[in-house]
């Protein structure tokens, strides 16, 4: 980084002239403002490409700008002049780019050619497509068990990809597809089937204009789908109350100054987001939502007594649910001054937000990866549920239960067949239409994976995009283990640290980015996406490609499954390479009914809905009906062998400056921090508590008792609005402090929103000049 760090407040609102000079920004970095700002008008709209950046939903009416500050950031760093090639590569041994940073890593450019790993001079060397296909073929059939070999899906491929990187796996012979929505939302996929039958949201994005209040958990707006903040602030101006249950004081929930409003811009005008704000304890939700459930049963009680009209919907309740009494039963049980404690928040505060849900007729459910990724992700999620259903909130308008999702595809892959779980896919289906047996054995998950790296069972990955070194916990012993593998294979658009952390066997194989234009044998070619409220979309790329040598996701995938792969007639791999059209009509046989017409209706503004049964309250639960679910506990237990004082919870937060694990730079404009990404940001009592100073340098350890030494050091003491006994820093960094069994029960999701840590002094303070 070329300035020094510089930590001060930033008292703008989200959005505003902060957004558009950081657009402008990025847009004016090496020349890029003619052709970036002209592919960009073409982001999200129905005839143009769906961003590469976060899931959030495309309106069949867009906005002239229909992106956002990180959209365009996303947009703009894959369309850099910058280029990443075999001179690069020749200047530069991997054991040097490994000193890289992140940023720096990719920075660099843009891949243009295939490369294949040489160890005699610790180089990548270019290598052609056919013999780099030729090679990995001839590896992946000299394993002994197809078990042996991981193919992971990063969130950004296509459905069309997606759909033909499932089948090749399971021709191959394993459901070993862990994907990135293992390290997110995978809880919601655990907890959604058991309480409403469905493993998506309810809500569409018409329900914003029709709901009457909004509940959000654990998800930041501002900086992770800054587009949503245009419906909400549609709301907050038409009066509907959103109330936020959020550890961090987030910027984007709290104001907003729309940068496509000139009015706004002009006169400075801000709309306030949240009209109530509860910084609730990290891993404190379970108590919050009970809470608000006691405050709401006891007022229905009280109704009732009196003659007055019942708070609760009972008549939904009889109709639609099960489980409602012992739900009743559990809340009726708890103490408010345990609920106070482990939410951190006071009594009134949860009455005063419960008082705010009662009078609503109409209330849509908002949460993200602050409710997922914790030891108790998966009762998390269900307490939610269990929250809108007291009052009949799901299957109606203007209602629903509404995840955040966060990679661009990463919901749609799920549906197209990306699961290690083999009841979630139709396989008998599949054995029809391809004529082989499909493997019925529960493939690995993320975490699942990495377990079976460290201890080398696992002996190949194949990754469709992503960053998974960088992305998953335990760090340490992921990379270590890492170089075992006989046989790694990156499909990408830019370096990241998964390149230089490799196998004795490794290629690099890079792709057309969606944004590019994609030609094939028929012609110019489209994919498809689905958002975060189930809608699929058409995206066709308008930009040149940044290396004429780069080949499509899709004939990546055919090429190094024909390879693979006995030659098999029933499957036209180099038929769906010359027409993706015809992998979409392929979707539809499998997926009849939630692809119908589809390459009709691909184009239809706003995308088309997949059906969601829970919308119509049509329950596909065990018990025919939309459960409660009485968590086991209000709060995650942490593994620890004792609890202390001088133990503090750790939240992995993203910065404004960064999608994931891509950093676009060390700006993170809404917390005041400039020019480094190495602080823990803490509550000033516990800075006094533990004897810190504003700037000491101190090292982050693991605060768990399981014979390994985690930890991370040179991280900037700031003081921060967050709660006390809480802390939060910078994701991927804090990777290392994450055990692996540090996980989300059932889901395997890894609890990255609530580690213990310990932190302990350097004897080194960051000089005043440097603040």
């Amino acid at each position: 980084m070329s300035e020094k760090p510089k930590i001060e407040p930033y008292t703008g609102p989200a959005g505003g002239w902060g957004s558009v000079r950081s657009v402008e920004g990025i847009l004016t970095r090496e020349g890029r403002l003619v052709t970036g700002n002209a592919i960009l008008l073409k982001q999200n709209k129905p005839d143009g490409y769906a961003c590469v950046s976060c899931a959030w939903a495309k309106p069949a009416d867009p906005h002239p700008f229909e992106y956002c500050e990180n959209g365009a950031k996303a947009t703009a760093w894959e369309l850099t002049t910058k280029r990443v090639t075999p001179e690069f590569f020749a200047e530069h041994r991997i054991a040097e780019l490994r000193t890289w940073s992140d940023h720096d890593l990719e920075e660099a450019g843009r891949l243009t050619h295939p490369m294949r790993w040489d160890k005699a001079s610790d180089r990548y060397l270019p290598v052609s497509w056919e013999e780099a296909f030729r090679e990995i073929g001839r590896e992946l059939q000299g394993f002994e068990d197809p078990d042996q070999v991981i193919f992971y899906c990063s969130g950004r491929a296509s459905l069309e990809t997606s759909y033909m990187w499932a089948l090749f796996a399971r021709l191959y012979g394993t459901n070993n597809l862990p994907d990135s929505s293992n390290m997110c939302h995978e809880s919601t996929s655990v907890a959604l089937p058991e309480s409403i039958g469905v493993s998506v949201g309810t809500v569409l994005l018409d329900d914003f204009k029709k709901t009457d209040c909004i509940f959000f958990f654990g998800q930041n707006v501002g900086t992770n789908s800054p587009r949503m903040l245009h419906p909400l602030q549609e709301a907050s101006k038409r009066g509907v109350p959103i109330v936020t249950f959020n550890p961090l004081r987030e910027r984007g929930l709290e104001r907003f100054t729309n940068p496509q409003a000139p009015t706004e811009m002009l006169t400075g005008s801000e709309t306030r987001i949240s009209s109530q704000y509860h910084q609730v304890k990290a891993g404190g939700d379970i108590a919050a939502i009970m809470g608000m459930c006691k405050a709401l049963v006891e007022s229905d009680d009280k109704a009732c007594s009196e003659g007055r009209p019942p708070i609760l919907d009972h008549a939904f309740i009889a109709e639609h649910t099960h489980g409602f009494e012992d739900f009743v039963e559990a809340v009726r049980s708890y103490r408010w001054p345990d609920l106070e404690s482990q939410s951190g928040l006071p009594r009134a505060a949860l009455e005063a937000a419960a008082a705010e849900y009662a009078r609503a007729k109409a209330v849509i459910g908002i949460y993200g990866m602050g409710l997922t990724q914790h030891r108790t992700g998966v009762e998390n999620v269900q307490m939610v549920v269990n929250l809108l259903l007291l009052r009949g909130n799901i299957g109606k308008e203007g209602a629903g239960i509404c995840p955040v999702r966060g990679h661009s595809n990463v919901q749609g892959q799920r549906t197209v067949g990306i699961s290690e779980k083999p009841e979630l896919v139709p396989l008998d289906k599949l054995k029809e239409k391809y004529n082989f047996e499909p493997p019925r054995k529960t493939g690995m998950n993320t975490v699942e994976a990495c377990e079976g790296i460290i201890k080398g069972e696992v002996k190949a990955f194949l990754g469709l995009g992503g960053n998974f070194v960088r992305a998953v916990p335990e760090t340490a012993a992921m990379e270590h283990a890492w170089s075992r593998l006989r046989l790694t294979v990156q499909i990408s658009t830019k370096l990241n640290r998964s390149h230089l952390i490799h196998g004795e066997v490794a290629y690099i194989l890079p792709c057309l980015g969606r944004i590019e234009i994609d030609e094939q044998d028929t012609g110019p070619q489209a994919v498809s996406i689905e958002d975060s409220t189930t809608c699929i979309h058409g995206s066709k790329g308008h930009a040149r490609p940044a290396s004429p040598d780069l080949l499509s996701e899709p004939r990546i995938v055919a090429e190094m499954a024909k390879a693979a792969l006995p030659p098999k007639k029933e499957v036209p791999w180099d038929e769906w390479v010359a027409d993706y059209a015809r992998v979409r009509d392929a979707i539809e046989e499998t997926y009849p009914d939630d692809f119908r017409d589809f390459n009709e209706r691909m184009w239809q503004p706003g995308g088309f809905p997949r059906p969601v049964a829970a919308r119509d309250r049509q329950w596909k639960t065990k018990t025919g009906k939309a459960n409660f679910i009485v968590p086991r506990s209000l709060e995650e237990a942490l593994g620890l062998a004792e609890e202390s004082r001088d133990i503090l919870k750790l939240m992995t937060v993203r910065s404004n400056d960064q999608f994931n694990t891509t950093v676009y730079g060390y700006h993170d404009r809404f917390r005041g921090i400039k020019g480094t990404r190495r602080v823990i940001l803490m509550n000033r009592n516990d800075m006094a508590r533990l004897g810190l100073e504003e700037g000491e340098m101190v090292t982050l350890r693991t605060a768990v008792d399981d014979g390994v030494s985690r930890e991370v050091s040179d991280m900037r003491v700031t003081p921060y609005d967050v709660p006390e006994g809480c802390c939060a820093s910078y994701y991927p960094e804090c990777n290392p402090l994450i055990p692996l069994w540090h996980h989300a029960e059932r889901s395997k999701v890894p609890a990255a929103k609530s580690i213990p840590i310990r932190i302990e002094r350097m004897g080194a303070r960051i000089p005043e000049a440097a603040e």
